[in-house]
């Protein structure tokens, strides 16, 4: 048997073991998503527009799933809806390296799953999701995905998931969570029913070498932090007193040179954390109120 021919045996063999476990979402196909259990569906986050939508499944069924579970800045939403007959998808082991055949599938418009073919071309790869949070530990890799195809999955040879398509980055290379250990216990809380509610400060804010910009316009010396330019009204920021123009310098103890730092910082604050603000020449410890916490059970 020739190498071509192993090559269309694999994708046949992957196609027939993970290709009706694929759904599209939404009326007018805005992504694609997976069967990762009994009336629950895997896709991301930004392919919904609600608390309800449309799910087609390869056998020509179309119906209403409601979703039980999101995670905005992860880009990740489990949908409840009746999959009864439908293929749930297995999963991998986790440990897909570079260099790795995948399959990438996607739903398409009243027929089965569209199935492309590529490899792992890189791994532990991070991206900004929806909200601008940084996602890292994603696969990088060469299946070409169509538009609708966000949301879907990559599979090994076995038809096993790999990972859920998730961000295209140009020039024929994609992003896609990967299936592991940590996913599929996002996933787990998703399906019961929680979202992940990450706590925020409430602030908007320029980067640091903005900030270094203006204060040596203005005569002042250098210092790493976050230029804060808004205040979101009733946000902890505003209840601690930060004000526009405030460099926020330390966050519960963690220096916040750049948004990233600040946003590692917030990960699981409860109560009352100090953030260190310089306000001209002048620093000032105040203290953010965050109540009983963060409402998700993930700090991350």
């Amino acid at each position: 048997m020739s190498l071509l021919d192993d090559l269309s045996s694999a994708i046949a063999a992957a196609a027939a073991a993970a290709a009706p476990s694929v759904v599209g979402i939404g009326s007018r196909l805005r992504g694609s998503g997976v069967v990762i259990g009994v009336n629950r569906v895997l896709t991301n986050a930004h392919n919904l527009r609600g608390d309800e939508v449309t799910v087609s499944f390869s056998d020509g069924r179309s119906l209403r799933g409601r979703v039980a579970g999101t995670d905005i800045d992860g880009d990740l939403a489990v949908i409840d809806v009746d999959t009864a007959g439908t293929t749930v998808l297995a999963w991998a082991g986790g440990n897909t390296s570079v260099g790795s055949v995948v399959f990438g599938l996607a739903a398409t418009s009243g027929g089965p799953a569209r199935v492309t073919v590529g490899t792992v071309s890189a791994v532990a790869r991070a991206f900004r999701g929806p909200g601008g949070r940084r996602i890292s530990g994603s696969l990088e890799h060469t299946a070409p995905m169509a538009p609708g195809s966000s949301g879907g999955p990559i599979v090994d040879a076995s038809g096993r998931l790999v990972g859920l398509n998730t961000h295209r980055i140009g020039e024929g290379f994609y992003l896609a969570r990967q299936a592991d250990a940590d996913l599929r216990e996002r996933v787990e809380v998703l399906s019961t029913g929680k979202s992940v509610e990450r706590p925020r400060l409430g602030v908007e804010v320029a980067p640091a070498h903005v900030a270094r910009r203006l204060r040596r316009s203005v005569g002042l010396p250098d210092r790493e932090g976050l230029l804060v330019r808004g205040v979101e009204d009733g946000s902890p920021a505003a209840g601690a007193g930060i004000r526009e123009g405030d460099l926020i310098v330390s966050v519960a103890g963690t220096d916040t040179g750049d948004a990233d730092g600040l946003l590692d910082a917030m990960a699981g604050a409860t109560g009352k954390i100090e953030v260190i603000v310089v306000r001209g020449a002048e620093e000032l410890t105040l203290n953010a109120d965050f109540g009983g916490g963060p409402a998700s059970p993930l700090s991350n």
